[in-house]
């Protein structure tokens, strides 16, 4: 497998689309969730440009997409009213900055290692959920909820579910058939029989359903002005009479605060969820990586940090890596981090000159790209695979989509941690049970599981690095139980191999292998090809797998 690496335009032809179908999803993302946290409009523009340009330079990620997030609207909101302006809040944004910069520097990026990969699945299948769900309300052309709202609890007083059904009652016609229209394009091309033409390769299906919902419109207002759509039924970007009216837009931070200690709370509250946030977006994207490329996570957690230090001192709010965004370039064909800058230069060339054609775009045809998205995440096949895999993987997976529909991603993702968390125990408890230690009461149950946790956390798997000879085989043993606790240490070892080296991964210990750790062997196995590493397994379970990430 030919696997791209860094940033290269050897894959244009599919960077190019990726990016552009990004910029299509991104666009009213940035304003919605600009609106719903109580900042200027062109604040969610600004945190988009410099998540596409800013972070995709330095990050490497090769396909994660950073802009603002739904995850920090409530904090963002409230920010801004305790410390009663915006570019006092900026203050805040570029210090969150300088602080994820330093959690970087401190390998504090560990952390997104130790996410189960069945708790990730489940906030992959969620976001699905969320996206489809958020999304029947704009397809039937009922906007009162801004874009970018992804929370239970609505901005205007419904929820989720309801917000559905009040909807209904609400239908436009003219909203309905572009939709229907655009998911018919979207859905047939991708067919396999389509794929054998040119023109259907070289042209995103997204773009020509952009095109066709504002020419639609148009035919509307002519010939049928009841079918028209108008005012929150489009995309709405701010417009720039003048250079100098664009560049007022900019707003500078107030550093005459810096004497508020509010500042540095909300500075720290917005660098620790944004950080957390990113990591486990990360994590998802190398997930849905059909290369199944690793993303080093402590430089993602400088790029984002420059990303809100440089967002805070223009006038953007803070910004982190965004599932949506990264899903969406993932299943639009994106190769390399080139997809991720194109859609921030075209974010740039949409409020410099492209505004009044773009606040044409009727949301309904958005919704549809966004339906097609949530449905590629969320796939039926998903959950059967996943089921498949028994109830240790199965349960922590459903609990976590469910819980994310009705709290919020960090809340979901802490529940399905829980339940992970006790089937380690369960097994753990399983085994020692047999133990002569336990069976003959000289170590209590309790006392047996924290000293197999904490041999088991503080096992390293490495090879002795200074004393490595070239031409020498490299033996990694594993221990008794290796879980997703071990995740990070396994994973740093794999990356710091040497290229043209033996390997052998000794698994004849161990009592049981966590299928995370499987999946780290098993997209390993893929990549030392590309470092000329001859791999060898001994008493290592195959990786299952599922089908859908």
């Amino acid at each position: 497998m030919n696997t791209p690496k860094g940033l290269t335009f050897k894959y244009l032809k599919n960077d190019l689309p990726a990016g552009l179908v990004v910029f299509l999803v991104a666009l009213p993302l940035c304003l919605g969730i600009a609106l719903a946290s109580g900042a200027p409009l062109f604040s969610g523009i600004i945190a988009g440009i410099v998540g596409g340009t800013v972070v995709a330079f330095t990050s490497g990620s090769p396909l994660s997409v950073s802009g603002p997030a739904a995850g920090l609207t409530v904090i963002v909101l409230n920010a801004i009213t305790t410390l009663g302006s915006y570019d006092v809040f900026l203050l805040a944004v570029v210090l969150a900055g300088l602080i994820q910069i330093v959690l970087g520097f401190l390998r504090a990026g560990v952390i997104g290692y130790y996410f189960p990969s069945s708790v990730i699945k489940g906030m992959l299948a969620a976001i699905g959920i969320i996206l489809i769900l958020k999304q029947i309300p704009h397809a039937v052309g009922y906007d009162i909820d801004n874009e970018g709202d992804f929370d239970f609890f609505q901005s205007d007083g419904h929820n989720t579910f309801s917000e559905i059904f009040y909807a209904l009652n609400y239908i436009h016609p003219g909203a309905v058939i572009i939709a229907v229209i655009s998911l018919f394009i979207l859905i047939m091309w991708e067919r396999p029989f389509l794929k054998k033409y040119s023109f259907f390769k070289i042209v995103p299906g997204a773009l020509l359903v952009v095109i066709l919902g504002i020419l639609i419109n148009e035919w509307f207002k002519t010939n049928n002005p009841g079918l028209y759509l108008s005012g929150d039924k489009l995309v709405r970007l701010p417009v720039a009479n003048s250079a100098k009216e664009f560049i007022g837009q900019f707003t500078l931070p107030d550093f005459s605060a810096f004497n508020n200690y509010h500042v540095y709370v909300i500075a720290f509250t917005i660098a620790i969820i944004a950080s957390l946030e990113t990591l486990l977006c990360v994590e998802a994207a190398d997930k849905l990586d059909p290369y199944k490329r690793v993303t080093p996570t402590n430089r993602e957690l400088k790029a984002q940090g420059l990303g809100n230090l440089v967002s805070g001192l223009i006038g953007g709010i803070p910004l982190t890596a965004v599932i949506v965004r990264t899903s969406a370039n993932v299943n639009a064909g994106g190769k390399t981090k080139l997809s991720a800058i194109i859609h921030g230069l075209f974010l740039l060339l949409s409020v410099i000159g492209l505004a009044t054609v773009l606040n044409r775009i009727p949301l309904a045809c958005l919704a549809a790209l966004l339906l097609v998205v949530g449905y590629k995440l969320a796939k039926v096949s998903l959950f059967k695979s996943m089921f498949k895999l028994g109830w240790e993987q199965f349960l922590p997976f459903v609990i976590t989509v469910v819980a994310i529909q009705f709290s919020d991603l960090l809340k979901g993702i802490a529940i399905g941690m829980v339940v992970a968390i006790i089937f380690i125990f369960k097994n753990m408890y399983q085994r020692l049970a047999k133990t002569p230690a336990v069976v003959g009461h000289k170590q209590t149950m309790g006392a047996a599981i924290a000293q197999l946790m904490r041999n088991n956390y503080k096992t390293e798997y490495y090879y002795k690095k200074h004393e490595y000879k070239p031409g020498e085989k490299i033996i990694i043993q594993l221990d008794e139980d290796v879980s997703f606790i071990n995740k990070g240490s396994i994973a740093f070892t794999l990356d710091d191999l040497p290229e043209n080296s033996s390997v052998l991964i000794d698994g004849s210990k161990s009592h049981s292998i966590d299928i995370d750790v499987l999946e780290i062997f098993h997209n390993f196995k893929i990549n030392a090809e590309l470092k000329n590493i001859k791999l060898e397994f001994k008493n290592v379970p195959e990786f299952k797998g599922t089908s859908g990430h």
